[in-house]
């Protein structure tokens, strides 16, 4: 099952976003030692979770968890230009067409073969939710070995400039260009799972 969260349905949501930041709690400060805090040890929020971020979170059909997104405007400061602006060659793509996505987690111990069917599924949520709001570049920091699989998912992918270390990681800015054409194309690498498809791995 696909969620899309925003201001206007996030209080209705609760299940999901309560166990999308215990995810995040395991994977990016517990797994990868991200030096972050966690809101009562348990949950993983910053500055940017507040009402202008949207969430597209891949759930079981428990309402679990399974793969999440966040989306951030560019009209106003996000992440790539607020803390890593040295990432970027040039001009930090910005504007009305541009998100940035943020926070892209898969829950540990799901199982190889739930996660991936997650994954795929919210790879193409991104696309669809792009195609039908007028988006047409996501933007995103990532770990170098993390941009080396985004790229070979099929999209338009590139770099924004060159790899810098940080706190012992490479790190790159990287955009994400969508049209028409973008969900063929994930499709051309393997990517064609759903959220209904995603529901159904979690209740085999």
């Amino acid at each position: 099952m696909l969620l899309i969260v925003d201001s206007t349905n996030r209080a209705l949501e609760h299940k999901a976003m309560r166990t999308m930041f215990e995810a995040r709690k395991r994977v990016f400060i517990d797994l990868l030692k991200w030096d972050i805090p966690a809101l009562a040890d348990r949950f993983e929020l910053d500055q940017f979770d507040d009402a202008d971020a949207t969430y597209l979170i891949v759930t079981d059909t428990g309402g679990e968890h399974l793969a999440s997104a966040r989306l951030l405007l560019t009209t106003r400061p996000a992440l790539l230009d607020s803390l890593f602006p040295g990432l970027v060659a040039s001009e930090v793509p910005q504007g009305r067409d541009v998100l940035e996505i943020t926070r892209f987690c898969l829950s540990p111990g799901i199982g190889a073969r739930q996660r991936r069917v997650a994954r795929d599924a919210l790879l193409v949520a991104l696309a669809d939710f792009a195609l039908a709001n007028g988006i047409r570049t996501y933007t995103g920091v990532a770990e170098l070995p993390w941009f080396r699989q985004i790229q070979t998912f099929g999209w338009d992918c590139e770099l924004l400039g060159e790899p810098v270390l940080h706190r012992g990681q490479a790190l790159v800015a990287l955009r994400i260009d969508i049209d028409g054409s973008t969900p063929a194309k994930l499709a051309g690498a393997g990517i064609v799972s759903t959220a209904a498809a995603a529901s159904a791995a979690c209740a085999a």
